[in-house]
C-alpha cells in the first residue's frame, strides 16, 4: 500500500474521532445541573413577566425551617431599574405563580407556602407590582364552610386569568379522617386590589341522599245523599194539596 493511501486513511480516522468527541460534548451540554442554593437561601424561582422584566423570588433564613423571610428582586433591564421587596413567611415556600387577574397591565406575584398544621396548611402571599411601588394584597383565608373537611394537599394553578385552588375533602377528624373522593374547587379573581372567591364545585359531603316521599293519596270524597222516606213524601203532598184548596175557597 502506498504512502498516499496511508495518509488518507489517517485523515479519515482523525475525522471520525473528532466527530465522536464533538457529539459527546453536545450530549453533555444538553442537561446542565440545576444551581445549588447556598445558605441562608432555601428557595429560588425566576419569572419573566415581559421582555426585560424579571422577578427573582427567594426565601431565606437560618435556623427554623417553618419560618423565614421572602425576598423579591425586580429587574427592569430596559429601564435599568432594580427594586427589592421583603416580608416574613410562615411555612416553606414551594411554588410561585404570576398573573394579571384584574387586567390592568400590572403583574401579580403569588407565593405558596406550606405549613405543618392541617387547618391553615397553605398560605398565599400576594403582591401587585407597579412601575414605582408594590402593593401587598390580602389573600382571603378559608371560611368555616370552605374549611369543612380540609386537610391540605392543595393544588393551585392559573386558568383563564383566574387563580384556582383545589383540595380533597376528608370526613372525620384527627388520624381517623378519611378522604371522601370529592374535591372542593375555588376560583379567586381580583378587583380593586381585593380578592373575590367563588366556589365552583358542589360538595358531595354536604349533599345527603333523600328518600323520595310519595305524596299522600287523597281519599275520595263521599257524596252524602239525603234519603226521603215514602211516608214523609205523602205527608208533604197532603199539605200542599190542602194549601191549594184553601186558596181556591178564598
Amino acid at each position: 500500500m502506498s504512502v498516499r493511501s496511508w495518509f488518507f486513511i489517517l485523515i479519515g480516522c482523525a475525522t471520525i474521532v473528532g466527530c465522536t468527541q464533538e457529539q459527546k460534548k453536545v450530549v453533555a451540554s444538553v442537561a446542565p445541573k440545576p444551581p445549588t442554593l447556598i445558605e441562608p437561601f432555601k428557595f429560588h424561582k425566576m419569572i419573566e413577566v415581559a421582555p426585560g422584566q424579571y422577578y427573582d423570588i427567594l426565601s431565606w433564613g437560618r435556623g427554623a425551617v417553618d419560618t423565614g423571610s421572602l425576598l423579591i428582586l425586580h429587574s427592569d433591564s430596559s429601564g435599568r431599574k432594580f427594586t427589592t421587596t421583603t416580608g416574613d413567611v410562615k411555612g416553606t415556600i414551594v411554588d410561585v405563580y404570576n398573573s394579571d387577574m384584574d387586567i390592568d397591565g400590572h403583574p401579580e406575584i403569588l407565593l405558596q407556602a406550606k405549613r405543618k398544621d392541617t387547618i391553615n396548611y397553605n398560605t398565599i402571599y400576594a403582591f401587585e407590582f407597579y412601575e414605582t411601588k408594590v402593593q401587598k394584597l390580602d389573600f382571603p383565608k378559608l371560611t368555616s364552610s370552605q374549611r369543612k373537611g380540609y386537610r391540605g394537599n392543595d393544588n393551585f394553578y392559573i386558568s383563564e386569568g383566574k387563580f384556582i385552588r383545589e383540595f380533597p375533602i376528608y370526613e372525620g377528624s384527627g388520624s381517623s379522617a378519611k378522604p371522601t373522593g370529592a374535591k372542593r374547587k375555588l376560583e379567586y379573581s381580583l378587583y380593586n386590589n381585593s380578592f373575590n372567591v367563588k366556589q365552583l364545585s358542589k360538595d358531595s359531603t354536604s349533599v345527603k341522599d333523600k328518600s323520595v316521599v310519595s305524596a299522600p293519596v287523597k281519599k275520595p270524597v263521599e257524596e252524602k245523599h239525603t234519603t226521603v222516606k215514602k211516608s214523609e213524601k205523602k205527608k208533604h203532598k197532603a199539605e200542599v194539596h190542602k194549601k191549594k184548596k184553601k186558596r181556591h175557597r178564598n
